[in-house]
């Protein structure tokens, strides 16, 4: 059986992960966390073989989290699940550490095929990332915002999706002053001047995702 913790700040998207996992017989759930505080809390009693991980957590994102963990020393094998496509932000998670990254909206199928993947050792890569992979090769210079911290690419992603910076901040767990000093940072880096340009960025590389929610 192969053991499986969910660490998303939604209740209802980890319902439905859970069930999709617990239909598949040889798979459980056997704990969930909403944020890195929690999750901390469910590892000093429980382990597991894989862990799927939401981007966005409060306070700490899921690659930073991945990279603790990895840093420990765990040995966790991370599918990591976010609502950005996985053209784009897939091949970031891949060299944080991740094994897998599938958007939340993918087929329940997909998802229970990736943990089996995962869990045998081997990566899995959806066709999406695996045209991203090859592109990235073919590319001699890599796109502005992938010289982005987690954090910088976060704030750009948020402030796209018109978030305004108090708002980021709460979600983020950060004073907004902190997220003054990202926004700036990220507009030095990708030599860009207000916010409108940000989200023009954003749509023009295809960071966010403007169909319906999935």
């Amino acid at each position: 059986m192969i053991r499986v913790i969910l660490v998303d700040d939604h209740a209802l998207i980890r319902r439905g992960l859970r069930e999709t996992l617990g239909e598949a017989g040889d798979i459980t759930v056997v704990g969930e966390a909403g944020d890195y505080g929690e999750l901390r809390a469910l590892l000093r009693t429980t382990d597991c073989e894989v862990m799927l991980l939401d981007v966005n957590l409060p306070g700490r994102s899921g690659i930073d989290v991945l990279q603790a963990l990895t840093d420990e020393g765990r040995a966790i094998r991370f599918v990591v699940l976010s609502t950005y496509p996985e053209d784009q932000y897939g091949i970031r998670a891949l060299k944080a550490g991740a094994m897998a990254y599938l958007n939340k909206a993918a087929d329940p199928a997909t998802i229970v095929q990736a943990v089996r993947t995962v869990a045998g050792g081997r990566r899995y890569v959806t066709p999406e990332v695996a045209q991203a992979l090859a592109d990235s090769v073919a590319t001699r210079a890599g796109a502005p915002h992938e010289q982005l911290s987690e954090r910088e690419m976060q704030t750009l992603l948020l402030i796209a999706e018109g978030h305004k910076l108090s708002d980021i901040a709460a979600r983020l767990t950060l004073s907004p002053k902190t997220v003054s000093v990202y926004r700036a940072r990220v507009l030095e880096k990708l030599k860009l001047s207000s916010n409108a340009e940000l989200a023009t960025y954003a749509v023009r590389n295809q960071l966010i995702d403007l169909g319906p929610a999935g």
